[in-house]
């Protein structure tokens, strides 16, 4: 008997989901004011979500056991773009305002006896369809963070490859790059390059989203736009924004693995950031030949190492940025420094070379500081001062020459 009376009152429920389903409807476009505002076509499904929730309600509420998952199942009506229509928060504000439709117009619709069971059940199944709505954003969310996911590890890639277009600059916008909302307001670009942290093989994965999460949000909070990427065993890193990356990078420094960071020359914007990236990755792969390298490190610091590793650019750097302007008027200040490193150092045995007084070789050797930017007297200066001398003499420019 009592199984016929819940079945005759499921029936009674049946026959009220339309005009639940239209009072449901009314009540959004009278208490949600974003509602409204939405397409014809999106309002239709939200409608027909709403419909599909109720009707599942009524089936669900005939035989819980038989319809244990139909909660989970009132979005598969609603297509995928759903999600980005309308937010988790405007969700739930349409699942409360139909379960309060419901409750309020139940009264009017079925007979009194069946209304206190019919609000019961309406309580418990709210709840399930709460953690439906839940879990239909939260696997919106994560498609969406691996869709971003490998969509920024191309762009990273076509940014060290030197693929770097239009179409990349767009891709980066969608990402939230705006290139020129860092510190200084400039639109200014470096590539950070270092080694990758250690993950286990089945973490891998997870691990690379993880990083990548985390240099993003730490270099947000040091004002400046990041793109990352994970690629084999190096992390790579696109800094936007910030004309002084190298003070970024020092508060990013905790999500590389151990070694080296190298951070290339800055650039003026993505479309340039090849320049950037070459000097970066070179540099990492020369940073073995200066252990007590800082980290990070300029990759216009380890030029020699670059040089000797073969790096062409950083040769015709030395030669064109330190050697070329030594060589330009009468040349003395390229013989000063010349005599100064082949005396080991000593500024009296170049001024008895040179036949000339000390002060007069100290007030040269300041001269060459001002010009190339690297220090005689300082002995990793005057290592880049010796590599470049012995390129420029290699490359044989002539005086005040550009080395192409």
């Amino acid at each position: 008997m009592a199984k016929g009376a819940h079945l005759a009152r499921a029936e009674r429920l049946q026959g009220a989901t339309g005009a639940l389903a239209t009072a449901a409807m009314a009540a959004m476009e009278e208490k949600l004011p974003w509602f409204a505002k939405l397409s014809a076509q999106d309002r239709s499904w939200i409608g027909l979500v709403a419909q599909s929730g109720i009707s599942a309600f009524v089936e669900w509420f005939r035989d819980p056991d038989a319809h244990s998952s139909m909660p989970t199942r009132i979005f598969g009506s609603a297509p995928r773009e759903f999600t980005r229509v309308i937010s988790l928060h405007q969700t739930v504000d349409l699942v409360r305002t139909t379960i309060e439709t419901i409750e309020n117009t139940i009264g009017t619709l079925l007979p009194p006896a069946d209304v206190p069971i019919v609000h019961e059940a309406i309580q418990r199944y709210a709840r399930e369809v709460a953690f439906a709505a839940a879990t239909v954003y939260a696997q919106a969310a994560e498609m969406r963070g691996a869709w971003d996911a490998r969509l920024e590890a191309l762009l990273v890639d076509s940014v060290i490859r030197g693929e770097a277009d239009e179409s990349v600059r767009s891709r980066a916008s969608a990402l939230g790059w705006t290139g020129a909302a860092g510190t200084t307001g400039a639109a200014e670009v470096a590539v950070v390059v270092g080694r990758a942290p250690a993950a286990e093989p089945a973490e891998a994965r997870n691990a690379d989203s993880n990083v990548a999460d985390l240099v993003r949000h730490a270099a947000r909070e040091a004002g400046a736009d990041a793109l990352c990427a994970v690629q084999g065993d190096r992390l790579v890193v696109v800094l936007g924004g910030t004309s002084k990356p190298v003070e970024i990078v020092q508060k990013l420094a905790p999500w590389f693995g151990p070694g080296p960071i190298v951070v290339g020359p800055v650039v003026k914007d993505l479309m340039s950031a090849v320049t950037s990236a070459r000097a970066a990755v070179a540099g990492l792969r020369a940073a073995v030949a200066w252990p007590g390298a800082p980290r990070p490190v300029p990759a216009d610091e380890l030029l020699p190492e670059r040089s000797l590793s073969g790096d062409g650019h950083a040769r015709r750097q030395l030669a064109n940025e330190v050697y070329g302007p030594l060589t330009v008027g009468d040349g003395v200040l390229l013989d000063t420094v010349s005599a100064y490193l082949d005396s080991g150092g000593s500024i009296e045995a170049t001024a008895r070379a040179m036949f000339i007084h000390a002060n007069t070789v100290r007030y040269r050797l300041k001269r060459v500081a001002d010009i190339t930017g690297y220090n005689p007297l300082n002995p990793r200066d005057s290592f880049t001062l010796r590599v470049a001398l012995t390129l420029g003499r290699l490359l044989n420019p002539e005086p005040g020459s550009t080395v192409l």
